[in-house]
């Protein structure tokens, strides 16, 4: 055993059952090292502590290891998928880690019981298609999910094109008296007035549906019979109809290129590794058709590689198909992808897949998996075009990362900062945003790993001053900011403080010249912490963009970085991020305070059944707004009184 670890950590491996679970390594800080997965925790936790690993990855993270927590779970498939919920919940330090902040959007049917074009609600007679972004619930119909907005947008238009389903809001089409525009051009049938019965738009909504499924050929058949019927009939207009339809459809699908083969979901994923990054391409088939694709890019790769070894053959569990680190990361990414997202039925991949991984996939959706790594004819192509894409957007990463770097090393230069660990380097910038003194509002942005990290920015709502007293409204969000910084340093006696958000960064940028600068030195000399870090960055000449010199708070002389200076170029990114961020906010903030005391909510007498009645009346707020007394009084439970009230409240 180690003697680099505590007697009771080593106690606590030791008596680790022989059972299938997960493990989590802390450190000293109580910071999350790693999570792993194992089919006999005794074994495979025992390696790491039982082993020689030398000035490896593996041994620079066992060194750390202060702590252990491990669960029991049933099965090694169960194992797994704790695994990596726990990998994106907890962005351990030593595994492959995909983020991914944004959900997929759905295309959605309103609706249940449109089925046979019967429901008292709009949304069930004449169901609508909409984009749609969140969770799925058992209320609507939902078709996807979609690599990206464009994707859902372009489904939509395709539909309008050849079924004409409405896309309005329920609350517009109960109050038209006339079609839209969209009837006019022929992309909606104006159900909303009669044009169209409600078992003749239930019929478009089924071949809607078809489509989506990818059931071409039956649609198109079914089409056929239909008009043939209508023909038989002497419906001749009608007849018209369902043919202009199987023309709109027939000169879509040779458009898009839909292929008649029996893929109806399928996922590619394509791995490329270059500069020591990773590029997974996902590209999605919905239907039949290619919708297009989606890259990401996996964070600590290289120290998940280096503890691979160990996860695969620590418990005797036997080696996986490929110990490729391209493999190791489409596995990461598999595995944390499908927590969230339905598994289609068929998955066509560039590397092996382990058969564990499968099996756990089969387990949690319930949906039988089938993986090709070798496929043929279309697929194949399918493949080809989601690995040269993956280089494509890799190839991009890298360009636009080494120039981020090079601006990140330059400013280092010109500032005599540390430049031995510049991924650590931190930069927050703040600006003060309002018109004429209303709606003050001051943004925080935050700069390190060479990017701008979106997820710390901070906004603060200043109060308390003379309006446009920009340096009042500096003095106070700096102090909001950076006193608890000072608490913590007081705290912490000299010692490194270790939470992120009580570290003062390495550079302080305020938007503004020596006046910014003195409030910013007044502020950081009564909390005590170093002015050497305030950089001001003040206009030139004719407020000229390439021509802003640095004003320092430590009395240093201003500094002149040039036109074409890499170092300018990330100051001014990151300026012109707090501005857009500050702006954005007081906008908002502004919006907010103008219309609060207009709000329907805010009426007295107003309440959700009367407000309802009037959206839906009226089709909206605006329309109430426009509303006459007389107007609001025949809405029912609207007394001539309160019709006063509401018309001289919106107005």
């Amino acid at each position: 055993m180690s003697t680099t670890h505590s007697d009771e950590l080593l106690a606590q491996v030791a008596a680790l059952p022989p059972l299938p679970g997960v493990y989590r390594y802390f450190d000293a800080q109580d910071a999350l090292l790693y999570v792993g997965k194992a089919r006999n925790l005794k074994k495979r936790v025992g390696s790491y502590f039982t082993k020689q690993h030398g000035g490896t990855r593996v041994g620079h993270m066992v060194s750390k290891i202060a702590r252990l927590e491990t669960t029991v779970v049933r099965s090694e498939a169960e194992a797994l998928l704790l695994e990596n919920n726990l990998i994106k919940s907890l962005n351990p330090k030593y595994n492959i880690l995909f983020r991914d902040d944004k959900s997929y959007p759905y295309l959605k049917i309103t609706g249940v019981a449109a089925r046979d074009g019967t429901g008292d609600a709009p949304g069930q007679c004449y169901p609508r298609i909409a984009y749609y972004r969140g969770a799925v619930d058992k209320r609507h119909r939902y078709f996807g999910p979609y690599p990206g907005a464009w994707a859902v947008k372009e489904t939509i238009q395709l539909l309008q094109k050849v079924f004409r389903l409405r896309t309005c809001e329920d609350t517009v089409f109960a109050n038209r008296t006339r079609p839209c525009l969209l009837y006019q051009i022929k992309r909606c049938t104006a159900p909303c007035v009669g044009f169209i019965s409600a078992q003749a738009y239930a019929s478009d909504v089924h071949g809607a549906e078809a489509l989506l499924r990818g059931e071409t050929q039956e649609l198109l058949q079914a089409l056929e019979e239909r008009m043939l019927a209508h023909s038989d009939k002497l419906e001749f207009e009608q007849a018209a109809e369902v043919r202009n339809q199987i023309t709109a459809l027939s000169r879509v699908l040779h458009q898009q290129s839909v292929e008649s083969l029996s893929d109806k979901d399928v996922d590619i994923l394509a791995v490329k590794l270059a500069g020591g990054r990773a590029c997974v391409n996902l590209a999605m088939v919905r239907g039949g058709r290619h919708l297009g694709d989606r890259a990401y890019f996996p964070v600590h790769v290289e120290d998940a590689a280096g503890v691979y070894h160990l996860e695969e053959g620590g418990d005797g569990a036997g080696a996986a198909p490929d110990h490729s680190i391209e493999a190791q990361v489409l596995t990461a990414f598999m595995a944390q992808h499908y927590l969230g997202v339905p598994v289609p039925p068929t998955l066509i991949t560039s590397e092996l897949v382990e058969p564990r991984l499968l099996d756990a996939l089969q387990q949690q959706s319930g949906v039988r998996v089938t993986v090709v790594n070798q496929p043929r004819e279309q697929r194949r192509a399918w493949l080809e075009m989601a690995q040269q894409n993956a280089e494509i957007q890799l190839a991009r990463l890298l360009a636009e990362e080494g120039s981020q770097q090079a601006r990140t090393r330059a400013l280092a230069e010109a500032l005599d900062l540390d430049a031995e660990n510049l991924d650590q380097l931190t930069i927050e910038c703040f600006d003060i945003s309002h018109t004429a003194g209303e709606a003050t509002q001051a943004s925080c942005v935050v700069f390190h790993h060479h990017k701008m990290q979106s997820s710390e920015y901070r906004r603060f709502k200043i109060e308390g001053i003379t309006g446009g007293d920009d340096y009042a409204a500096m003095r106070q969000v700096l102090k909001r900011r950076y006193s608890k910084v000072a608490e913590a340093q007081q705290e912490a006696g000299g010692a490194e403080v270790t939470n992120a958000q009580a570290r003062l960064p390495d550079l302080v940028l305020v938007d503004g010249g020596k006046g910014q600068v003195s409030v910013a030195r007044e502020v950081f000399t009564e909390l005590g912490l170093d002015i050497s870090r305030i950089v001001g960055v003040e206009k030139g000449e004719g407020r000229k963009v390439g021509l802003e010199e640095l004003v320092f708070a430590n009395g240093r002389e201003k500094v002149y970085l040039g036109r074409d200076s890499a170092a300018l170029m990330l100051v001014a990114q990151i300026r012109d991020e707090a501005h857009r961020f500050a702006i954005t906010g007081m906008r908002a903030a502004r919006a907010k305070v103008r219309v609060s005391g207009s709000r329907l909510e805010d009426i007295p007498g107003v309440g959700p059944k009367k407000r309802a009645r009037l959206l839906q009346r009226f089709g909206g707020v605006r329309g109430v707004a426009d509303a006459s007394v007389d107007d609001l009084v025949t809405v029912e439970g609207i007394s001539h009184g309160l019709a006063e009230e509401i018309y001289r409240a919106l107005r």
